[in-house]
């Protein structure tokens, strides 16, 4: 098979979620492909974390999460793959029940850590890895050459 290169490489951006707090993107899609930073419970609307402790920023975060993949055609149902931060492992059962209402059937694997500290103070940041779903992309034009991604 010879040589291809680097596959479509594109950077997503969404209004829809916290804009990044440095140099990167909040997604990057390569292929079929979608690898998120990290999102924190930062309501877009105030760039303010959210109240409420590690509840409510799970929940945000999440939200967060959800939006970014959705200007890319995927879902939370598309995650591969998370990896959760917490500030306090302590927390671990408070995050998991919110967690587990947004991965109800066939959760994601997930890696969960603690960490010294997150952006702005927040109890937890998760990323993730999902893959779109097999249609041609709204930039696609029909009839033009997909990568094969066997």
């Amino acid at each position: 098979m010879p040589h291809q290169e680097v596959l479509d490489r594109k950077v997503i951006s969404t209004d829809k979620a916290p804009a990044a707090i440095g140099p990167y993107s909040q997604a990057i899609r390569v292929g079929r492909l979608v690898f998120t930073a990290g999102q924190i419970g930062i309501d877009p609307a105030t760039g303010e974390l959210v109240s409420g402790g590690i509840e409510a920023e799970t929940r945000q975060a999440l939200k967060n999460l959800e939006a970014v993949l959705e200007c890319t055609t995927c879902s939370l149902k598309g995650i591969v793959k998370t990896t959760v931060y917490l500030a306090d492992i302590n927390e671990f059962a408070q995050f998991n029940k919110v967690y587990a209402e947004f991965f109800p059937e066939e959760p994601p694997a997930r890696s969960t850590i603690q960490v010294a500290a997150l952006p702005k103070g927040a109890r937890v940041e998760i990323e993730a890895i999902a893959i779109q779903p097999d249609f041609i992309l709204p930039e696609e034009k029909e009839g033009e050459a997909r990568p094969d991604y066997a």
